[in-house]
């Protein structure tokens, strides 16, 4: 009598993925960088103090959990090098709102491009360059670059100086709560 092998549809998770052969890419978290778009209150429209898509108008960045897209139609995109300016992210002046610029942390499916990323998942690690008092006001409401005694708080240790020495925002500031 022969062996037969019969393969059912319904395999256990852990035994499909224990039975592929890996190829040797393993990827973690990555850090990239992008731009957030800050929304002012007008007369059509109230501000809302959370960080938003600069190109899908309505997706806002929460404070408290990780941004998320699906990467076969948009996904969390950001860039492989620092990025400083409207012109280095190639916002439209047709927008409304200033920019802040930092480190996004991007986890889940990528897709890699030539300047950089498409994730599932993204969480914002740190706001490094804008108006000087978006980025306090943003840095404590998303609870980024604090120190871990809670009584200083760190504005720029993370900064990340822009290429070509376009630091609009300066060096790293220290202050004091």
């Amino acid at each position: 009598m022969s062996n037969l092998v019969f393969i059912t549809p319904h395999q256990d998770q852990n035994e499909l993925a224990n039975s592929l052969k890996h190829e040797g890419i393993r990827v973690g978290e990555i850090i990239a960088y992008r731009a957030w778009r800050v929304v002012e209150p007008s007369w059509s429209r109230p501000g809302d103090d959370r960080l938003h898509s600069v190109f899908v108008r309505d997706y806002v960045w929460p404070p408290d959990e990780p941004a998320s897209g699906d990467v076969r139609t948009h996904g969390i995109y950001s860039f492989r090098d620092v990025i400083c300016s409207r012109e280095e992210y190639g916002y439209s002046p047709l927008g409304s709102g200033p920019l802040l610029f930092g480190k996004v942390k991007i986890w889940g499916e990528i897709a890699e491009h030539e300047a950089g990323y498409r994730s599932q998942f993204g969480k914002i690690v740190s706001l490094d360059h804008g108006d000087p008092e978006l980025l306090m006001k943003y840095r404590e409401l998303y609870r980024l670059n604090m120190s871990r005694q809670g009584t200083e708080r760190w504005y720029r240790p993370s900064y990340t100086p822009c290429p070509g020495g376009n630091t609009t925002t300066g060096p790293p500031i220290r202050a004091r709560a």
